[in-house]
């Protein structure tokens, strides 16, 4: 089924932040996991496991749509230095991913593609789970301190 370009730009668009993402992540994830803060590796891990979950239905959803899926592009990935910074730098990237989504969601009801409209609504879902997560971790640090916050980190 041939899709609309702007739908396949859209998911190329989509593609590139997942695959910044899930770069973005696993180095987030390897450096907590380095550090000792089991917990937080295997948090961070396992949305970097989703994100990659998500790259895979987008790019079936371009194939089904005959386009050319592009996984050669990445986006900036923004590694923090440090746990609050890496988690303020991926709640950046999972409110960009929100806006993006929806936006994309307007698009596909504008040109009447139901089928991604509905894969850009449930993977909007995981966004936004992703966005509570993390403002719920940067509250508690904000609310505990960072020693007591990452203390809790440790398995």
């Amino acid at each position: 089924m041939k899709g609309n370009e702007q739908i396949l730009d859209t998911l190329n668009a989509l593609l590139a932040d997942e695959l910044t993402a899930i770069n973005q992540y696993m180095v987030h994830s390897e450096m907590c996991d380095d550090w000792g803060y089991e917990r937080l590796h295997e948090a961070i891990e396992k949305r970097a496991i989703e994100e990659m979950g998500h790259a895979e239905k987008l790019i079936a959803r371009i194939l089904f749509l005959e386009g050319r899926p592009i996984v050669s592009k990445l986006n900036l990935i923004a590694i923090g230095a440090e746990v609050e910074t890496q988690h303020k730098n991926d709640l950046a990237a999972e409110e960009g991913a929100v806006q993006a989504y929806n936006a994309g969601i307007r698009l596909a009801v504008e040109v009447g593609d139901n089928g991604t409209r509905e894969l850009l609504e449930s993977i909007l879902t995981d966004e936004e789970e992703h966005v509570d997560w993390l403002e719920a971790q940067l509250d508690q640090i904000a609310q505990m301190g960072i020693q007591n916050y990452l203390v809790e980190q440790i398995d």
